[in-house]
């Protein structure tokens, strides 16, 4: 005997359609829907700004390995593409999307109302509108580079300014990492606002230190510390038998762990490293990079990493996590061979396995956890998320595997092709996915 559907109320009180009726009704994507809650906003002009930088860098690498689009080479660009790259890598579409999460879980966390979409709306667009003018800038004039850089430093700041206003009004015991995330948002507007005073004093080896003070001790931070609020939770609530374990020397571990990686950047800029203490420097950093990968690798397999495996969602999150213990060991190996064989390269693939295979591992597992979840759609990796993910995985080793001192000279811009292909086609498709879900309705009609 089938069992009939239930029917969807067609009007409510006041005469005019359901939520639920009009939700069935009106299937259109509208920019208006965009405004009806912060995720939806934030998350879809970080994909614009995402899918944006993929497409420049993938254009980037097919004219070094082609010269088919006749781009200029590095002296030729307005500004570094290197720096172009790994300044909207780290400032460009990540802090949008802790806007989404932070305006969303954030006034959970601290028990307060949150903030109106039409009130994190204009920092949101500054730092949209200043990420895309930074990669014409590139191409253009250092001078619309630079515009673009302060709007975007602007709306972090005022952005940052809008969540510490949230933790201010918190009557919330626990408040410790929302106070954590504040002061690392706070970190990165200091960065983001080097970067550009660096740039303007053509101090371009500066404007490198800050992106990575940015990374370590803005992003990562913020990663990390969501990271031990939340994977214990979602593993637990997910599988009863796996108990929730988040001892706080845990976070000071690895909120330790990102300060030392934001001092070494500044003692290399300093020349530490051409100094006498150079090498002994080099070994004792190599060293304690490897001790906090190797707890880290603990950490991820005690979160339930083999038990997560039986749950796709959760094990993108706890895949993600375990990329940041194998980044930490291949920094320290990366130095250790430095010093032992002067062979440097590997650094880069240590960076490439913390930004590709952590940082973008846990955007993709959370920004679509988050996206169903407020969506009104269910909590599942489907296969074409699943599949997306397994792509993420190669582009991240195929980015390691071009920093390896074995390939001849003409092989690396067609490894590094590859990997910006990969990264491109994941980035586009996950992104026009989740774009088309943010500008529609919610297809269960609740608000949201």
């Amino acid at each position: 005997m089938n069992t009939p559907r239930p029917t969807i109320p067609l009007k409510v009180a006041s005469g005019k359609p359901s939520k639920e009726a009009l939700a069935q009704l009106d299937k259109h994507w509208r920019v208006q829907y965009l405004m009806l809650a912060p995720h939806r906003l934030s998350f879809f002009l970080a994909m614009v700004v995402l899918v944006a930088s993929a497409l420049w860098w993938g254009a980037v690498q097919v004219d070094r390995a082609t010269g088919w689009l006749g781009l200029p080479y590095a002296s030729g660009y307005a500004v570094s593409p290197t720096l172009v790259h790994s300044a909207v890598m780290v400032l460009g579409f990540i802090p949008l999307y802790f806007a989404g999460f932070l305006f969303t879980a954030g006034p959970k966390w601290l028990g307060v109302d949150p903030l109106p979409v039409s009130a994190v709306r204009p920092p949101l667009f500054l730092q949209a509108l200043g990420w895309l003018l930074w990669l014409a800038g590139a191409h253009l004039h250092a001078a619309l580079a630079l515009v673009g850089l302060a709007l975007a430093c602007a709306g972090l700041a005022w952005m940052t300014v809008q969540f510490w206003g949230r933790v201010r009004l918190s009557q919330a015991e626990d408040q410790l990492h929302a106070r954590v995330i504040g002061f690392a948002c706070v970190l990165g507007t200091l960065s983001a606002a080097g970067v550009w005073v660096a740039m303007l004093l053509q101090a371009h080896a500066l404007a490198r230190v800050w992106v990575f003070c940015a990374l370590w001790g803005f992003v990562v931070v913020v990663y990390v510390t969501v990271a031990h609020r939340m994977i214990p939770f979602f593993t637990s609530s997910a599988m009863p038998l796996v108990q929730a374990w988040r001892p706080f020397w845990v976070l000071w571990l690895m909120l330790a762990a990102a300060g030392m990686q934001v001092l070494a950047a500044w003692l290399e800029w300093g020349g530490i490293a051409a100094r006498p203490a150079g090498p002994a420097w080099a070994v004792v950093h190599g060293t304690l990079q490897v001790l906090v990968g190797g707890v880290l690798v603990w950490l991820a397999w005690v979160w339930g990493l083999v038990q997560s495996l039986k749950n796709k969602l959760l094990a993108m999150l706890h895949i993600g996590f375990l990329w940041l213990g194998v980044a930490f060991l291949l920094g320290g190996l990366a130095q250790w061979l430095a010093v032992g064989l002067g062979v440097g390269s590997l650094g880069l693939g240590a960076l490439h396995a913390l930004s590709m295979g952590c940082l973008a591992s846990l955007m993709l597992a959370m920004v679509t956890r988050v996206s169903c979840g407020h969506g009104g759609r269910a909590l599942v990796a489907d296969s074409i998320v699943w599949s997306l993910f397994c792509l993420l995985q190669l582009a991240t080793l195929l980015r390691i595997a071009a920093t390896l001192p074995v390939w001849p000279a003409g092989a690396l811009p067609w490894l590094l092709l590859a990997s910006a292909s990969v990264w491109l086609i994941t980035m586009g498709v996950w992104g026009g996915r989740l774009a088309r879900w943010y500008g529609r309705l919610r297809p269960d009609g609740r608000p949201g």
